[in-house]
């Protein structure tokens, strides 16, 4: 290094320069410099060395003179020059990896100080691991000594509990503040999961939320296909390409090169596939090519040729699962737009590798059932000599036509009613709008599923668009909310009591609507006389004749401690639900928002209009937790009570309840009112708990068949 910083002085001082050097001035005896070290006794040195730069210690040199020409001195110059740009060089090449050197030490170090951390975390996290683990242990012990276990689940539930203990610590890392009830339930659940096989269920259906909604068809079949696929099953969803589609709704829709032919009235035509994914779920539209005009419209339905439209959609679904290769464990599908499904499987495709394939429909709206004339079944390929019988798809009543929703029933495996509050029963004999023999044939076939709804959306214990979030363990934070609401609405003065109500036209008979706004009418008056505040919602209705009354409902219940809002706003209705302390709603049969259920999750009784309210209804009141509810519900036509478990919960603890007796209990029994509050807000009424589960099992059932 002492060589290279005296050629880098060397340098220096010269100046060295590629360039042609300048005119010299006539010698008479050119010289050259020779430098010469001399040893400490005076004597020339043989060592040569270069000089220093002045200002460093130094070496006393003897300069003689030699003589030479012009182009022995540039030479000299030239040959120096480039053995400091070597010298220059190396030394780059020196600092470049003692940099890579600094760069992997500090690399070190960083990792270093992560395994620490790690290590710290992994310290103070296996105590709380090891703590859930062992109270889960416990709490099975406890189940069994209250009997409300044998032993031989009790062993066999440990045994789970064990094999799955890295899986069991991240679900169940919070079961203090359950009951032996509650986690009992979802330890059932856990380990059934975990045996179970993951299901391949395709739905071929009419809508879908976000993509085309029309009803309430479209948020059962998004919140169905997402709790399914948490629980592991893979699912797929097909529907017709309608030209008013939510395309934004689909990540990465792209259409498929190749088409495929379906078969319709006597010929194959072709059609265009579309693919993408909605909120996880695979989704596959169809658009044809030759009848282009058929979900090329401003509606989903209601035109004269839906039978036509939607059989073709439905052949053509089949036909593409079987040119895709597809060999689903089920073929879920869904009211009479697709019930035809059915018997195209069983008569035509069964045998094209579907043999292990499975049909489970749908029923949303028993009242829909498309009555055609049996000719129109050859349209799909279909024998309509064959199929125009009482046992298969002739109507019951009217017995020139075939009943399109008939012939699903008939040939499916298994049936599902969707109703939150009815019972199988009360749909057979009560419900059943001309269907009731068939319902009766097939009665062993028939399940009843509730409603749900968004469990990640509709939870106050998470719930983005509150002040504070609560739940049934800490409601603390509903009182925050309140506060909140009256302030956003302007409400003056104190009251104890906040009564919501969000209406909407798909929450109602039209046909009862008159009857809906008396019964709302005297349960605001009601409310209001007993100190209580209001918030109306009414959401805008396609029907002028239904905002005209709204209108008028409108003006005569003006007053200081009601409002009225009339635009849906969702940030809105999750502040009302968690602000209110009743929340008065059209029925509890509510397809479309679900807000009895919500309203329970949010801690808000909901009390139905047309089932009880002061003043105009003219049954007794009882008690809602007494022997005589069972009676009651089954002399109101409700049906019997072991439908499920929501419809149970609803009717049992708020079926006969008026906003009268609502109102006392909050005031003159606020203990008994808390507990029934929490009890509520306990519960899971999402599409991922008694829904998920009931067709869950009908799945499996029918896959075993």
């Amino acid at each position: 290094m002492e060589a290279v910083r005296n050629a880098a002085a060397v340098a220096s001082s010269l100046r060295l320069t590629r360039t042609k050097p300048p005119p010299h001035p006539t010698l008479t005896s050119p010289k050259c410099f020779c430098l010469r070290k001399e040893d400490a006794f005076g004597n020339p040195s043989s060592e040569t060395s270069l000089p220093k730069l002045e200002g460093h210690q130094t070496d006393v040199f003897e300069v003689e003179e030699l003589e030479t020409n012009d182009d022995d001195i540039w030479k000299l110059f030239a040959h120096a020059q480039r053995n400091i740009l070597y010298l220059n060089k190396q030394r780059l090449t020196a600092m470049e990896e003692l940099k890579k050197v600094q760069e992997e030490r500090d690399l070190l170090l960083e990792k270093i100080e992560q395994l620490e951390a790690q290590k710290q975390t992994g310290a103070q996290t296996e105590p709380v691991a090891s703590s859930s683990f062992a109270d889960l242990l416990l709490r099975i012990d406890s189940m069994v000594i209250s009997g409300m276990i044998g032993s031989g689940e009790a062993s066999s539930l440990r045994k789970k509990v064990m094999d799955s203990r890295s899986q069991i610590n991240d679900a169940f890392c919070e079961i203090r503040h359950k009951t032996d009830m509650e986690l009992l339930s979802e330890l059932r659940l856990f380990t059934e999961k975990m045996t179970q096989n993951p299901l391949h269920i395709v739905h071929i259906c009419s809508e879908m939320d976000p993509i085309s909604s029309c009803g309430s068809l479209a948020s059962y079949v998004t919140g169905l296909s997402c709790a399914l696929q948490r629980k592991g099953d893979l699912v797929e969803v097909i529907l017709p390409k309608y030209s008013n589609i939510n395309l934004d709704a689909i990540q990465g829709l792209r259409r498929i090169d190749a088409e495929f032919d379906s078969y319709f009235g006597g010929h194959w035509h072709k059609n265009r596939v579309w693919i993408g994914v909605t909120r996880g779920i695979s989704v596959t539209l169809i658009e044809p090519l030759n009848y282009s005009t058929f979900f090329n419209r401003d509606r989903l339905y209601g035109y004269s040729d839906d039978f036509e439209r939607f059989s073709y959609f439905s052949r053509a679904s089949m036909d593409y699962l079987v040119k895709s290769g597809k060999q689903p464990d089920i073929l879920h599908i869904h009211n009479w737009e697709t019930a035809i499904v059915g018997p195209l499987f069983w008569d035509i495709f069964v045998h094209q590798g579907l043999g292990a394939t499975r049909v489970l429909l749908t029923c949303h709206d028993i009242t829909s059932q498309c009555l055609e004339q049996p000719s129109k079944l050859e349209l799909c390929g279909l024998d309509p000599h064959r199929l125009n019988r009482p046992d298969r798809f002739q109507d019951n009543t009217k017995m020139n036509l075939v009943n399109v929703l008939k012939g699903g029933i008939v040939y499916s495996n298994k049936v599902v009613m969707v109703s939150t509050i009815h019972s199988r029963d009360s749909l057979i004999h009560s419900l059943n709008h001309g269907l009731e023999p068939t319902l009766a044939i097939h009665k062993e076939k028939l399940l009843v599923a509730p409603y749900g709804f968004d469990g990640d959306k509709w939870d106050p214990s998470k719930d983005k668009y509150l002040p504070r979030n609560y739940s049934a363990y800490d409601i603390e934070g509903k009182a925050a909310c309140k506060v909140a609401l009256r302030n956003r609405l302007k409400f003056s003065g104190y009251s104890s009591v906040v009564v919501g109500c969000i209406y909407s036209s798909c929450t109602f008979d039209v046909s009862t609507f008159d009857v809906d706004m008396d019964n709302l009418k005297a349960a605001v008056r009601y409310a209001m006389n007993k100190g209580a505040q209001v918030v109306l919602v009414f959401m805008e209705s396609e029907t002028p004749v239904m905002n005209s009354l709204m209108k008028a409902l409108q003006n005569e219940l003006k007053d200081a401690n009601v409002r009225f809002i009339e635009k849906y706003d969702d940030a809105l209705a999750h502040l009302i639900l968690a602000g209110s302390d009743i929340f008065l709603c059209s029925s509890f049969h509510d397809p479309w928002l679900q807000m009895p259920l919500k309203a329970v999750k949010y801690g808000s009784a909901p009390i139905s209009l047309n089932l009880a309210s002061d003043g105009f209804r003219q049954f007794k009141v009882r008690d809602s937790r007494g022997s005589s509810q069972s009676e009651y519900l089954r002399q109101s036509g409700w049906g019997d009570c072991g439908s499920t478990a929501a419809s149970q919960y609803l009717l049992s603890t708020y079926g006969n309840m008026s906003i009268g007796q609502a109102l006392d209990e909050i005031n003159t029994e606020p203990s008994r009112w808390a507990w029934r509050i929490k009890d509520g807000m306990s519960k899971d009424f999402s599409w991922d708990a008694e829904c998920c589960d009931i067709h869950r099992a009908a799945y499996t059932f029918i896959k075993n068949l």
